[in-house]
C-alpha cells in the first residue's frame, strides 16, 4: 500500500529536479551526501539550521520549505538522520506547506513567485515542466492530491520527534544556541572542520586539554573578570571609570568600552551563559571526536545545564546574557543584534527550545552529572588549586590531569620558593611544614571571640598605647568570631605548596600527601564551600596583606558563583591530619615567653636546612659564644636554672642597700680608664644607682625565660636538641613563668627591664629600648593582631579568662576551656 505522505513527499522532490520515485529516502547514500555538499549542506549542524529556518512560520517561505523537504530526504537517505527522525520532519514540512497553501496550485504559484524573486538564478533547470507535470497529475487525480495529503495529515497529526527528547539526550538542545542537535549520538557528521577549529580558536588538540578547558568554562571561564570589573565600575565615579578604560592593554580597550556602556545605561551585569552554553557545545566537540564518551559528554553537558538552571529562569534570560557575553568578548555591542540573532530559537514553533527551561532536565541525570563533575576534581591537588587560584586565575586551567609546565613556569616557581620563603630543593618537602601555622589561627580565633564580648585587652600598656589604627584592626575582630581562622592560614600555605608542585624539586606523592592533609584539616573547620569562602571573604577584609590588593571581591565572587571550582571539591575528606605539627596550648604559650626577642612563633620549630643552620649558628656562636649541641643545652639550663638574675643578685643587688659605697664605686670607675667590661659594669651601676626601668624592683626572670625559650628553638632548628629536650625546656621555662609572675604585663616589665639593664654600651642604645617598648605594647595589646600572641594566651598559671570560640579550630590541651 502506498504511503500518502512518501509519495507525496516524492512528488515534491521532482521540483528539485528528481526523478519520480515512490520513497524520497531511496537515494543511493553517496549521490545524497553529493547532492548534500552541492546544497553548501556540509554538515549536520548545517542542516539543522536549514530545518529550523524552514519552519519559521513568521516569515514563511515556500522556498525555502521545498528546499526542507529536500535536505531532510537526502538527510535521510545518506544515514545523516535515522529514517524515522527523516520522516517526521518530512511531515512536520508538510503539515507547513500545507498550512500555508489551500491548493497545489497556491503552493506552484508561490515557488514560481519565489523563484521569480531570485531573478531566475537557477537557469532552465527544469523547474517549470515540473510545475506542469505535478499539476497535471493533480488535475487527472492521479498520485496523491492536496485533499488526500490533508486527510492523512488530519487523521495522523501527533506529537513528532523532531529533536531528540530522551530524558538523557534532552541537555543538548541547549546546544542549539550554535546549531540545532538533529541526533543524539554524536559523529564527525555533526561538525566539519571541527578538530583543526579547536586548535585555532582553543589551542586544544586531545582529550586532556579539552577536559581542562571544559572544567575551566565551569569553573571560572571569562566571566570571572567581567564580574569582578563590573562590580568595581558600578561602585566607581565617572573620573575612576575613565581611568580604569585608560588603564587597560590595547587589546582589551573594545570590550571595556562595551563593559562600560552596560554598566552605564543599567543593563543587567550577568553573562555566565557565554561560559555555560560554550561548555556545552565543547562537550559536543569532544563526543564528536570521540574524545569523550557519550556518557562523559552528556554528563559535562548536564553540568553546564545545572549551572544555567542555578542562574537563568528562562530561554529569554539565557540567550541575553549569551549575547552580553559574546558582545564583551567581542569588543562590540551586539544586543541590538538580538532579536536577529535568537527570534528562530525562541519563537519558531519547532525550536528545540519550546520545552520549559526549568523543566528540561530530569533531576536524577543532575545527580549523575554532579558525581561525575567531582570524581574528576577528586584528587586533593584540586583543593590547592583552588585555594591557589584566587590569587592566580590562571591556575584554574589545570584542573582535570596535570598538564606539563614550561621551563619559565617551573624556573619562576622555584625562584618565588628561594627569593620569598627561603626554601630550596635539598630541604625536602617536609621544609613546608613550617608554613602551617595552627597556633596562629588560635590566636586569632580566641581575639575574635574575646573581642565579640569586649574582653580584649587595653589599649594602655606599661609601655605606651599602641596606634590607633592597629587598636581599631584588633577590636573589628570581633566580626569574625563565628569564623574559624584557619583558612587565613591556609590558603598561604596553599599557594607555597602549589608553588613547589610547580617547581618540580621534590616528589610528587610526597606534595599530595600533603594536599590531602589539607583537605582533611579545611573539611574539618568548614562544611561547605560557603561556610570557607565567607570565613576567608571575612578574615581577609580584617587582615589584608600589607601593600597587596585586597582580595575579597575575587573571594566572595568564588562563593557566589554556583561554578566555582570550590563548590565542586570533595568535602568528604578523610581521617584529620594536618600538613605540620599542632602544638599544644601550653606548647604555644611558653614559646610566647620569647615576646619581642624574636618574632612570634606560630608553630613548633623543626630542623632546618644546612643553608639555614649556618645563619642559626653565627647567631648562636656571635652572641651566646655557643658552638655545639652539649654547649647549647648547657647554656639553656644555666638561664633557666640561674641566668642573668643571679648576677645581678650577686654583684649589683647589694649596692641598693647602700648608696654610698654604690656612689663611690661609680666614682672610683669614672676616674680611671675603662675596658669594655668595666665601662659596662659602670652603665650598669649608673642604672642600679637610677633604678631606670625598675630593675630593682622587678623580677628579671623573665629575661633569661625569653633567652631560654629563644635557644631552645635555635636549638631545635640546628637539630642540637631532639623534640623531647626541646619540650622538655618548654616546660620548665612554663613552670618557672608560673612560679614567677602573676600575668604578661608583669612578665612584660621583668622582661623590658632585663632587657634594658644588660644591654652592652651602644649607640643606638635608645633606639633599641624604643622599639623593644613598642614591640611590647603590640604583643600586650595585640595590636596589630599578629604582633604576638600574648593577648590570646591565658599565661602560665594563671586563671583562664578568654571566652571560648565558637568553633572547634583552637588548640588541643587545656580541658579547662570548651574548645
Amino acid at each position: 500500500m502506498v504511503d500518502p505522505l512518501n509519495a507525496w513527499w516524492a512528488q515534491q522532490l521532482v521540483l528539485c529536479g528528481w526523478a519520480f520515485a515512490p520513497d524520497p529516502l531511496a537515494l543511493e547514500p553517496e549521490v545524497a551526501r553529493s547532492r548534500l555538499a552541492s546544497l553548501e549542506v556540509v554538515d549536520r549542524g548545517e542542516l539543522g539550521w536549514r530545518l529550523l529556518e524552514a519552519l519559521d512560520s513568521a516569515h514563511p517561505d515556500p522556498a525555502r520549505l521545498l528546499a526542507g523537504l529536500e535536505v531532510a530526504a537526502l538527510a535521510g537517505a545518506a544515514g545523516w538522520l535515522s529514517e524515522s527522525r527523516a520522516r517526521q520532519w518530512g511531515q512536520r514540512l508538510a503539515e507547513e506547506v500545507h498550512a500555508h497553501h489551500v491548493s497545489l496550485e497556491d503552493w506552484l504559484a508561490a515557488l514560481r513567485r519565489a523563484r521569480n524573486d531570485e531573478g531566475w538564478v537557477h537557469g532552465d533547470d527544469g523547474f517549470a515542466d515540473a510545475c506542469e507535470a505535478l499539476a497535471t497529475l493533480e488535475r487527472d487525480g492521479d498520485g496523491v492530491t492536496w485533499e488526500m495529503l490533508r486527510d492523512w495529515l488530519l487523521a495522523n497529526r501527533q506529537a513528532l520527534a523532531l529533536w531528540p527528547d530522551e530524558p538523557e539526550a534532552r541537555v543538548w538542545r541547549l546546544r542549539a544556541a550554535f546549531s540545532p542537535i538533529l541526533e543524539a549520538s554524536a559523529s564527525t557528521l555533526d561538525w566539519q572542520g571541527l578538530e583543526a577549529w579547536l586548535a585555532e580558536a582553543w589551542q586544544v588538540t586531545g582529550r586532556d586539554e579539552l577536559i581542562r578547558v571544559l572544567l575551566w568554562l565551569g569553573a571560572q571561564g571569562d566571566r570571572q573578570a567581567w564580574d569582578l570589573d563590573a562590580n568595581r565600575l558600578r561602585e566607581a565615579d565617572a573620573e575612576a571609570r575613565r581611568r580604569w578604560h585608560a588603564g587597560l592593554a590595547p587589546r582589551d580597550r573594545e570590550a571595556g568600552r562595551v563593559l562600560l556602556e552596560f554598566v552605564e545605561r543599567g543593563e543587567p551585569l550577568e553573562w555566565a551563559a557565554w561560559d555555560w552554553l560554550r561548555l556545552i557545545d565543547l562537550a559536543w566537540a569532544g563526543a564528536c571526536l570521540g574524545w569523550l564518551a557519550d556518557d562523559e559528554a552528556r554528563d559535562i553537558a548536564l553540568h553546564g545545564a545545572d549551572l544555567i538552571l542555578c542562574r537563568y529562569s528562562d530561554w529569554l534570560a539565557l540567550a541575553r546574557a549569551y549575547q552580553r557575553g559574546r558582545s564583551l568578548f567581542e569588543g562590540r555591542d551586539l544586543l541590538g543584534d538580538f532579536e536577529a540573532d535568537w527570534r528562530l530559537l525562541l519563537h519558531a514553533p519547532a525550536s528545540p527550545w519550546k520545552p520549559v527551561l526549568q523543566e528540561l532536565i530530569d533531576a536524577d541525570l543532575l545527580d549523575a552529572a554532579r558525581a561525575r563533575i567531582r570524581d574528576w576534581r577528586r584528587d586533593p591537588r584540586h583543593w590547592i588549586l583552588a585555594l591557589a587560584a584566587v590569587r592566580e586565575p590562571e591556575l584554574a586551567m589545570r584542573q582535570g590531569g596535570a598538564p606539563s609546565l614550561s621551563p619559565a613556569r617551573r624556573e619562576d616557581a622555584r625562584g618565588y620558593l628561594a627569593e620569598t620563603l627561603d626554601l630550596h630543593a635539598d630541604e625536602g618537602v617536609e621544609a613546608l611544614a613550617r608554613y602551617w601555622l595552627p597556633a596562629q589561627a588560635h590566636h586569632l580565633n580566641q581575639l575574635a571571640a574575646d573581642a565579640a564580648h569586649g574582653a580584649l585587652p587595653s589599649s594602655r600598656t606599661p609601655f605606651g598605647q599602641v596606634a590607633g589604627d592597629d587598636l581599631a584592626g584588633r577590636d573589628a575582630l570581633g566580626r569574625a568570631s563565628r569564623h574559624a581562622a584557619t583558612i587565613h592560614m591556609a590558603e598561604k600555605f596553599a599557594f607555597h605548596l602549589q608553588m613547589a608542585m610547580d617547581s618540580e624539586w621534590f616528589e610528587r606523592s610526597d606534595l599530595a600527601e600533603l594536599a590531602a592533609a589539607l583537605q582533611g584539616s579545611l573539611c574539618r573547620f568548614y562544611p561547605d564551600a560557603r561556610r570557607l569562602l565567607s570565613a576567608w571573604a571575612q578574615w581577609e577584609a580584617l587582615l589584608p596583606e600589607p601593600e597587596q590588593p585586597s582580595l575579597t571581591a575575587e573571594i566572595l565572587w568564588h562563593r557566589d558563583d554556583p561554578g566555582s571550582l570550590f563548590h565542586w571539591l570533595d568535602w568528604r575528606g578523610g581521617a584529620w591530619r594536618e600538613p605540620g605539627p599542632r602544638p599544644g596550648l601550653s606548647q604555644f604559650t611558653a614559646m610566647a615567653l620569647v615576646g619581642p626577642l624574636n618574632s612570634a612563633i606560630w608553630s613548633l620549630p623543626q630542623p632546618e636546612s644546612e643553608r639555614e643552620c649556618a645563619s642559626i649558628r653565627e647567631w648562636v656562636d656571635g652572641h651566646y659564644a655557643v658552638n655545639g649541641p652539649e654547649g647549647l643545652a648547657e647554656f639553656i639550663d644555666y638561664l633557666l636554672e640561674v641566668g642573668d638574675r643571679q648576677e645581678y643578685q650577686i654583684n649589683y643587688a647589694p649596692y641598693t642597700l647602700n648608696p654610698a659605697r654604690l656612689a663611690s664605686e661609680i666614682a672610683t670607675l669614672e676616674s680611671d680608664e675603662c675596658g669594655e667590661e668595666e665601662r659596662n659594669h659602670l652603665l650598669r651601676l649608673k642604672r642600679v644607682r637610677d633604678n631606670e626601668d625598675g630593675c630593682n624592683d622587678l623580677d628579671l626572670t623573665a629575661w633569661d625565660l625569653a633567652q631560654a625559650v629563644d635557644l631552645a628553638i635555635a636549638g631545635r632548628q640546628l637539630d642540637w636538641l631532639g623534640e623531647a629536650d626541646f619540650l622538655s625546656r618548654l616546660r620548665r621555662a612554663h613552670a618557672l613563668a608560673a612560679s614567677h609572675y602573676g600575668g604578661w604585663e608583669e612578665y612584660a616589665r621583668g622582661l623590658y627591664a632585663g632587657f634594658s639593664f644588660f644591654m652592652g654600651e651602644t649607640p643606638e642604645r635608645e633606639a633599641f629600648l624604643g622599639g623593644f617598648r613598642q614591640a611590647l605594647a603590640s604583643w600586650l595589646a595585640a595590636a596589630p593582631p599578629l604582633a604576638g600572641p600574648w593577648a590570646s594566651l591565658d599565661f602560665p598559671g594563671a586563671r583562664p579568662r578568654h571566652w571560648a570560640p565558637m568553633h572547634v579550630d583552637t588548640l588541643p590541651g587545656d580541658e579547662r576551656l570548651l574548645h
